[in-house]
């Protein structure tokens, strides 16, 4: 096949935060219905917070910066162990940090 591949990748930590939560979950925390009445509705009384969707959710993750690297499109079975192996060789790798995570993947 010709052409190239633009692949996309984060390196990934032990110490990392991925966390997943619910719309219903924060708005029936205290401190943040709190925060989101005296924000957006100062000087109003008897006020309550809900969502219209049970399935609406909010992330918290670690940011993490990108990197990316070119391949050919007959190298696409191979491109985690490429990208581990540009990552090693760029020196991203280190003690707690030994995981790489494809974020993206191009054909140019």
């Amino acid at each position: 096949m010709n052409g190239t591949i633009t692949v996309t990748y984060k390196i990934l930590c032990d110490s990392d935060l991925n966390k997943k939560i619910s719309m219903q979950e924060l708005l029936s925390n205290e401190k943040v219905a709190k925060a989101i009445k005296s924000e957006f509705a100062k000087g109003f009384r008897d006020i309550s917070l809900f969502s219209n969707d049970d399935e609406a959710s909010m992330y918290i993750e670690t940011e993490k910066k990108l990197h990316t690297f070119e391949v050919s499109k007959d190298d696409f079975a191979d491109i985690l162990v490429l990208a581990e192996e540009d990552a090693s060789s760029k020196k991203l790798l280190k003690k707690d940090c030994e995981r790489v995570e494809l974020v993206d993947i191009k054909t140019i």
